[in-house]
């Protein structure tokens, strides 16, 4: 049977799975659904690389899972025809969801329906810190087998017999996890080598039969660059590549092609000196350490983490130089002493120092301040969409990048850019709109009398308690409020907390308790920001008001400024930078507004900047789905008591 043929079985049988086997099964198909599902297959099929912005509810997971399995089922045989399936994921959740949903439930359709004569079999791939080293978890249980330990932190340490994942297990320590996870390094002569549950899961990852294995970005990033150095790679060969919550990809390439030290790095490294008994040289580097962060140190308690620009001032000069001395003597007289990997990392602390003694252009070297003024020193790299793009995409295969933020003013080109695809000859993109109907069940509120008040001076943070209180009130609470900033937010919510008659929530950084409080509350308010932007699900009636405080701009930093150094004008990197980067995280707060079909909910806007003729008004608009635009608060309350049920206004 010849490859046209082939092509159209697959596409034949997308049709079949997708009207007939699904629907049966109790699963929502839609018309985009089976649009995107064939749009991917073609660009698996031509070994393409496709961008692809699916909105809310479009399933693009099953979209993309059924694409790759007809792949392997109507690809013409050959050397990659025993070859898995990589998907790249940003959050665990997602990675849990793939393994314990989607392909159990794709399995047993397509088995059933002898689409497939074997069951889909999925692996999740971890960097090795993440899982129990058998001889160190001995070790440790035997080291506290007579101390008085946390009751909670002993059961998690213990059960870390039956589970081998250290993050299937709540409640252990950052101390014990790093004692127990396995080193960077197994040494050859452990006894345990060959029998570990490490090593076996190793052995079972290495199988033909795992035809998906699922990753995070950070992973695949880790694995291509082995391929690079012509290393062992840390993933089997693989056929395809599936990037979702791909607008996550840039930071984690950040992270990877960066290179950054903390005052916790120079302590775990002084720790792991000390064990190997150089107990002097230990010391002696713990000193010159200090001396350094110290340097850099802000000493004060700040209301947001903060990036500021390196300078090599004369006394950070110094403890540079005397870090650096004192590292290279070290290694040249611990080397015979020491394992290999332990030298490894004294190497690699060197070589981070060095680029900020020497301030090597390559990078953009900064201060990263956590908000009790604990510096960590950071180097990003200038070049990282031309090394993603010789990490990924030079390779000869198919690559489908999706999320529901890729876009950004119905372009790709802020896409295309942070990726490394701006030259790239093989690359699709398609859009997959949300099927929801916002325009019946979504309404977008931008008052006409806000002030152009000053930022961040005390009369904006009273105007906007004054819009927000409003709004709690026509909406009958069940709001979510997100701020641009920790500071802004603590600046509101003072003037609100004590004028509202619906229970009031702050969430700071990862305070799930304060989330799940508020998913249980009826009609509550939740200030938030950071992190619940994204990634946050609130369905139904938890969320019937959205209010974005301010337009989502991109706080200038060290990187941004070596950005901008690229365009030659303000205005040519605001049009290319500024205001699709807002977009996208305007795209993404707006994404907690519906999360269902039935969902119903008024979103506004408390920026005068996105108000009808003020400067950022169409942007806002080419960023949303069609709506319906309110500047009344009468038709607020007039859309809520024609949304809602009853039982939505008891207390």
């Amino acid at each position: 049977m010849n490859n046209h043929s082939l092509k159209e079985q697959a596409h034949e049988e997308i049709e079949r799975i997708f009207r007939i086997l699904l629907p049966q099964n109790g699963l929502a198909v839609r018309e985009e659904q089976i649009a995107l599902c064939h749009a991917m297959l073609d660009t698996l099929l031509k070994n393409n690389i496709a961008l692809c912005d699916a909105g809310v509810g479009i399933g693009k997971t099953y979209a993309y899972l059924t694409a790759c399995i007809l792949l392997k089922k109507f690809a013409p045989h050959g050397p990659a025809g025993s070859q898995p399936v990589v998907v790249s994921t940003s959050s665990v959740a997602l990675q849990d969801a793939i393994i314990g949903e989607y392909i159990p439930f794709l399995s047993r359709i397509f088995l059933e329906n002898h689409i497939i004569h074997k069951p889909i079999r999925a692996m999740v791939r971890k960097g090795k810190e993440r899982f129990v080293c058998d001889a160190r978890l001995a070790q440790r249980l035997e080291a506290v087998k007579e101390k008085k330990k946390n009751a909670e932190q002993m059961k998690s340490l213990l059960s870390l017999r039956t589970y081998y994942d250290l993050d299937a297990v709540t409640g252990l320590s950052g101390f014990d996890r790093r004692q127990v996870c396995v080193p960077k390094v197994c040494e050859k002569s452990c006894p345990l080598r060959n029998t570990c549950r490490y090593h076996q899961y190793l052995k079972e990852a290495k199988s033909a039969e795992i035809f998906v294995q699922i990753c995070n970005h950070n992973y695949l990033l880790a694995d291509a660059a082995h391929r690079l150095l012509e290393l062992r790679p840390l993933l089997n060969d693989y056929r395809v590549l599936v990037i979702d919550e791909a607008h996550k990809l840039p930071e984690a390439a950040r992270q990877m092609y960066g290179q950054s030290l903390s005052a916790e790095d120079f302590r775990e490294l002084c720790t792991l000196l000390e064990k190997e008994k150089c107990i002097l040289a230990a010391q002696r580097l713990k000193e010159k350490f200090s001396t350094l962060m110290g340097a850099m140190c802000r000493g004060e308690l700040l209301e947001e983490a903060q990036r500021t620009a390196f300078v090599l001032t004369a006394d950070r000069e110094a403890a540079l130089r005397n870090c650096l001395s004192l590292l290279r003597q070290t290694q040249k007289q611990l080397a015979p002493h020491l394992p290999r990997w332990i030298i490894y990392w004294l190497g690699r602390t060197e070589q981070t120092l060095n680029l900020f003694f020497t301030g090597d252009r390559r990078y953009v070297l900064y201060i990263q301040y956590d908000r009790d003024g604990s510096p960590s020193l950071c180097a990003a790299s200038r070049e990282m969409p031309e090394q993603l793009r010789r990490a990924l995409w030079l390779k000869d295969i198919p690559s489908i990048l999706t999320s529901g933020t890729l876009m950004a003013g119905g372009s790709f080109d802020r896409t295309r850019q942070l990726m490394g695809l701006s030259v790239s000859k093989r690359l699709d993109d398609f859009i997959s709109v949300s099927p929801f109907n916002y325009k019946e069940n979504c309404l977008l509120y931008i008052p006409n009398d806000l002030l152009k008040t000053q930022m961040g001076s005390e009369q904006e943070a009273k105007c906007l308690a004054e819009q927000i209180c409003r709004l709690v009130k026509a909406t009958y609470g069940h709001t979510l409020v997100l701020f641009t900033s920790y500071s802004l937010m603590g600046a509101v919510y003072n003037p609100v907390k004590d004028r509202l008659p619906f229970p009031l929530m702050e969430v700071w950084r990862h305070s799930q308790n304060v989330i799940h409080q508020f998913k249980q509350a009826s009609n509550a308010v939740l200030f938030a920001a950071g992190s619940c932007w994204e990634g946050v699900d609130f369905p139904g009636d938890m969320v019937s008001s959205l209010i974005i405080v301010r337009l989502p701009f991109p706080v200038p930093d060290p990187l941004s400024e070596a950005e901008r150094e690229q365009y030659p004008t303000l205005q040519d990197y605001i049009r290319a930078v500024i205001i699709p980067d807002m977009q996208v995280k305007l795209r993404q707060g707006f994404g907690r507004a519906i999360r269902t079909e039935t969902d119903t909910c008024v979103v506004s806007i408390l920026d005068y900047r996105a108000a009808p003729g003020e400067r950022y008004h169409r942007a806002v608009l080419e960023t949303l789905p069609p709506l319906r635009i309110t500047k009344k608060i009468e038709d607020v309350e007039a859309f809520i008591r024609a949304k809602k049920s009853p039982d939505y206004f008891l207390p």
